[in-house]
């Protein structure tokens, strides 16, 4: 089995989706670096990879994918050790529901929601107007995953899943803003996430914001 390449920087909530589960998997892989904050998925080089200029892009024995949702499920189908995909239907559905609502609906207004105090020029500015939608958006997106949670330690059941991977690289930038109070106040959601800052995958995977 050759060794995987992947294509992205660590400063995308994505890649550091993928990133965590390979580390949870042991996984030893390369990384080529494809800066988002500089437009590097719209080089040529990189569109070849992801035609609509994404990451991240995962790579193994000549088999290219594309999307997190199907990078991670090759990951977790492919290499040895614990799986991240629950084993009965209703967790499975739960977490697919998780993985649906932030693909759909968090991804954005949460990233719009730090991108207003941490890199507003890649968001196209400073938009009041717009920060107000995204923090009702960013509210009724965490209170959604919180009812699908419900009193499970984790989002899809007693045990980590994908579902825990995808939110988590996103609230992270959002909790070195002053918004993260309001949002992380949404109920169910503190617990949660102080379990995920116990995780050891998910603390050796934090980007370096001054690199």
């Amino acid at each position: 089995m050759s060794k995987p390449t992947l294509y992205g920087f660590n400063g995308s909530t994505y890649v550091r989706t993928v990133r965590t589960l390979l580390a949870e998997k042991s996984v030893d892989y390369d990384q080529v670096p494809v800066n988002v904050m500089e437009g590097e998925p719209l080089l040529p080089e990189h569109l070849e990879r992801h035609p609509f200029g994404k990451v991240p892009v995962f790579e193994h024995n000549g088999f290219r994918i594309i999307e997190t949702g199907a990078i991670c499920r090759y990951i977790d189908d492919v290499f040895p050790g614990p799986s991240f995909i629950p084993d009965n239907a209703v967790d499975r559905a739960r977490m697919d529901m998780v993985l649906g609502i932030v693909d759909s609906y968090g991804y954005n207004a949460l990233v719009m929601v730090a991108g207003y105090h941490l890199f507003p020029d890649f968001i196209g500015g400073r938009n009041d107007e717009i920060h107000a939608h995204s923090m009702e958006q960013s509210r009724l997106v965490l209170t959604e995953l919180m009812k699908i949670r419900g009193d499970s330690a984790f989002l899809a059941g007693e045990n980590r899943s994908l579902a825990d991977f995808y939110l988590a690289p996103i609230c992270f930038y959002v909790s070195l803003t002053d918004d993260a109070a309001s949002l992380f106040s949404v109920a169910g959601f503190a617990d949660w996430w102080q379990r995920m800052q116990d995780v050891a995958s998910y603390r050796e995977t934090e980007p370096d914001l001054g690199g």
